[in-house]
C-alpha cells in the first residue's frame, strides 16, 4: 500500500480522514487559494483541490495524496470564514430561511503513477427561520468563527437547519469520505479489507 498524505493542516479534515482507519501524515500545500476571474464555484474548488495535491507530489513521490477545497455559496456569493462574532452574526442572519450550497472539490493523486482523480461534491443546507436570540446563543455557545457558513454541523449547528440535501454529511465538514473511499478503492485500497 502506498503511504497516504493529507494535503491539509485542517484539524477537521484530519479528524474526518481518521474515520477510515488508514495511516496517513499531514502536510501543508502552501498554495495561493485566490479565485480566478469569472471562475465558477465548481471550477474553483476542483482547481484548488488539484493544486493542493500537486503541490506535494515532488516531496512525496511514491504516495497517495489527498486534497480538498470547499466554498460556501449564499445569495450567489462565496461566503468565507467569518473570523469573528460580528461577521458570523451577519452570515447567519443572511442565511436564515434560505438554502446555502457547499461545493467541495476532492482530489486523489497517485504521485508514483501520475493518476489523478478529481471530483466536486455538492451539499445543500436549508436553514430554519432563525431569530437573533437563537443566532446569538448559538454563536456564543459554539464560536464557529473558523468555519465557512458560521456553523459546525457536527455540533450544535445541526439545530440551525430545516433539512440537509447531499450524498455525504462529511462533505459539510470539508472531506467527502464516501467519494474518497470510492477513489481509494480504485487505487487498490479498501478501508474495510486493507488489513485483513
Amino acid at each position: 500500500m502506498l503511504p497516504i498524505v493529507l494535503s491539509s493542516t485542517s484539524v477537521y479534515r484530519r479528524l474526518l480522514l481518521e474515520k477510515l482507519g488508514l495511516p496517513f501524515i499531514c502536510a501543508s500545500p502552501n498554495i495561493d487559494e485566490s479565485p480566478l476571474e469569472n471562475e465558477s464555484p465548481k471550477q474553483l474548488v476542483t482547481r484548488l483541490s488539484h493544486a493542493k495535491a500537486s503541490a506535494l507530489k515532488w516531496e512525496y513521490p511514491k504516495h497517495l495524496i489527498i486534497a480538498s477545497d470547499q466554498v460556501c455559496i449564499l445569495d450567489s456569493k462565496i461566503t468565507g470564514k467569518p473570523h469573528n462574532f460580528e461577521n458570523a452574526l451577519l452570515q447567519l442572519r443572511t442565511a436564515s430561511g434560505k438554502c446555502v450550497t457547499f461545493y467541495t472539490g476532492i482530489t486523489l493523486l497517485n504521485s508514483k503513477t501520475g493518476i489523478v482523480d478529481t471530483r466536486c461534491e455538492l451539499f445543500r443546507v436549508y436553514f430554519r427561520n432563525l431569530t437573533d436570540t437563537e443566532i446569538i446563543y448559538y454563536l456564543n455557545k459554539e464560536k464557529p468563527y473558523n468555519c465557512a457558513g458560521s456553523f459546525k454541523s457536527e455540533g450544535l449547528g445541526i439545530t440551525l437547519f430545516e433539512k440537509l440535501d447531499g450524498k455525504d454529511p462529511n462533505t459539510l465538514i470539508g472531506l467527502p469520505l464516501i467519494t474518497l473511499t470510492e477513489m481509494l478503492i480504485r487505487q487498490g485500497i479498501n478501508p474495510l479489507t486493507v488489513y485483513s
